[in-house]
Formats: C-alpha cells, sequence, structure tokens
C-alpha cells in the first residue's frame, strides 16, 4: 500500500521514489494512451451508425454504458454500491443532471458538425473549467492560464464563425455547450473531492436512458448493425475507455492528464478521415490547432511546475 501511495504522488516531472512508484507511473500512462485512443474512435462509430435518431441512439449507447459502469463500480465498492450512490448527495445528482444535458449535446454535434469542430471545441474544456473555478471556487486565476484562454477563446471563435458560414453553427454550439456542461461538472467534482463522484456517471447514463426512453417509447426498433455500435461505443469505448482513465487519474498530475487527452481530440479527427473520408474545413484546421496548441502548452507549463509539488487534476472526460 505505501508503495502504491508513493506511486499515486509521482508525476512525469518529479523524482520517481521506488521501482514500484516507476511501474505504476508506466502503467498509467500505457492506461491513458490506450484510453484516449479508444475513445478517439467514438467519431466513427458515429459516421457508421445508420439511423439518425439520436434519441435511439442515445437509449441503447448510455444503457450500454449503464450497465458496463454498473458492473465496474459495484466490483470496486464491494457491497457499498448504494451507499456510495447516496453519498454524492444533492450536488452529485445536479452534477448528473448538467452531464446529462451534456451528452446530449455531444451527441448532437457529432451527428451536426464534423468530428474535428466537435473534438477542438471540446479540447478548451481545461480553460473553461479554470474560468468557472474561477468564479464559483475562488480559485486563483494564473497569467499562463488566462494568456492560454485568450489564445484558446480565439480559436474557439474562429470554428463558431466559420459555423455560421458553412450552416454548422448549430453543432458547433452544441459542441460548446457540451464542453461548458462537462466544465461544471469538473467544478462540482473538484468542490467535493473528499466525496467518491464516480458514481455521478451512473446517474448521468441513467437519466439519458429514461430521457431517450420517453422520447422513443412508441418505436424502439433499431437495425442489429447499429445496436452492435451503440453497444461497442457504450459498453467498449466509453465504459473502458472511463475505467482506464479514472485508474490511471490517481497515478498522474493534472497537466499529464490534459496532455495524453488531447491525443483524444487531435486524434478523432483523422480516424474519421482516414476511414470515413471526412475532411475537415481549413479554418477548423486552425482554429483547432490555435486550440490544442494552448492546451499543450499551458499543459507543459504545468509539467514544469509540478516538479516542486503536484497539480491538482480536477480534469474529467467529455461525457459518457
Amino acid at each position: 500500500m505505501d508503495d502504491i501511495g508513493d506511486a499515486r504522488t509521482t508525476g512525469l516531472g518529479e523524482t520517481c521514489v521506488n521501482p514500484e512508484s516507476v511501474r505504476w507511473y508506466r502503467i498509467a500512462v500505457a492506461m491513458m494512451i490506450v484510453s484516449s485512443i479508444l475513445i478517439s474512435f467514438s467519431g466513427v462509430i458515429v459516421r457508421n451508425i445508420e439511423t439518425v435518431d439520436i434519441w435511439k441512439i442515445a437509449l441503447y449507447r448510455s444503457f450500454a454504458f449503464l450497465v458496463a459502469v454498473s458492473v465496474l463500480i459495484a466490483f470496486r465498492s464491494r457491497g457499498r454500491f448504494f451507499g456510495n450512490l447516496k453519498r454524492i448527495g444533492v450536488q452529485g445528482w445536479i452534477g448528473g443532471l448538467i452531464m446529462s444535458m451534456g451528452g446530449m449535446a455531444y451527441l448532437i454535434a457529432l451527428t451536426s458538425t464534423t468530428v474535428a469542430n466537435t473534438l477542438f471545441m471540446l479540447s478548451g474544456i481545461p480553460f473553461i473549467t479554470a474560468l468557472l473555478a474561477r468564479i464559483i471556487l475562488k480559485e486563483k486565476l494564473q497569467t499562463t492560464t488566462l494568456v492560454t484562454m485568450i489564445f484558446a477563446g480565439a480559436g474557439i471563435f474562429v470554428m463558431l464563425v466559420e459555423g455560421f458560414g458553412i450552416g454548422s453553427m448549430f453543432g458547433n454550439l452544441m459542441a460548446l455547450c457540451t464542453a461548458v456542461s462537462f466544465s461544471i461538472y469538473a467544478v462540482i467534482v473538484r468542490r467535493n473531492r473528499q466525496i467518491d463522484m464516480l458514481p455521478i456517471l451512473i446517474v448521468t447514463s441513467g437519466i439519458l436512458v429514461v430521457s431517450a426512453f420517453v422520447a422513443r417509447y412508441d418505436d424502439l426498433t433499431i437495425s442489429t448493425n447499429d445496436l452492435l455500435l451503440c453497444i461497442l461505443w457504450g459498453a467498449g469505448l466509453s465504459g473502458i475507455g472511463n475505467w482506464m482513465f479514472i485508474i490511471a487519474s490517481r497515478y498522474l498530475v493534472a497537466a499529464e492528464l490534459t496532455l495524453f487527452m488531447l491525443l483524444e481530440f487531435g486524434t478523432g479527427p483523422i480516424w474519421v478521415w482516414l476511414f470515413v473520408g471526412e475532411v475537415p474545413t481549413y479554418w477548423t484546421i486552425v482554429g483547432g490547432t490555435v486550440v490544442i496548441s494552448a492546451v499543450a502548452l499551458k499543459a507543459l507549463f504545468e509539467l514544469f511546475e509540478s516538479r516542486s509539488r503536484r497539480a491538482p487534476s480536477g480534469i474529467s472526460r467529455p461525457p459518457p
């Protein structure tokens, strides 16, 4: 247990305490890489789903995710499943509601604009979270954060304006709503660090399942192809990917988590380009490059700072 405790405070810029710490750190890095790459294939899944009914997609994908995450949490909690769910409190349920709204906005964004636009918008989550944490939690906003937020905001603005010109403004706004929703969730988690907020994922997926069922209870038919893809997406990519992320986040500092998450935002558009032939526009690439570069530079700066202290994570995945 002492070795694991040491590993949890070991970051890329810090000196490892012992060989066991090094081993756990390397496992965490590998898990973050696999997790980010797995979830980056979500865009390919969406583009291969035949139905255009997002409520059906939300229903079957969220149900698969609900089953997967419930099994994982039940195994992890060892008989305290409902107790842990109860302990998240009112704020946890509010966070779950906000996350469910963000999850629906995420689906709408993926089906209304390009995967590149959606993921590049989501890459601004760290900065939106920092701004909300400053307003709500009164956390200090560092000068470097403020500068990089300005650059990231400029990149997002470029994509929003371009979306207005090519008719994908609605999808871009939904992607931005997703980012804001997830940032609010991250702030709630940071405000309640003493509580295991993992059960929020059950609340989120549960709300999505119920909402989608109410919206489409009279027609639940879906092709075998779409059903299998929804199960793969919900239980496989999102379920396993988020589980790996949660485990890895215990052993990495916030800046490292941010850098590895950029794999998801950066490779997602590449997969849909290679496997589906969806090519992002010039200004989408420009705006997305500005946002991702700002995030990467900020994360690298934090890594150098983390040599002397561990940065609080507060990093979260986009809605399940």
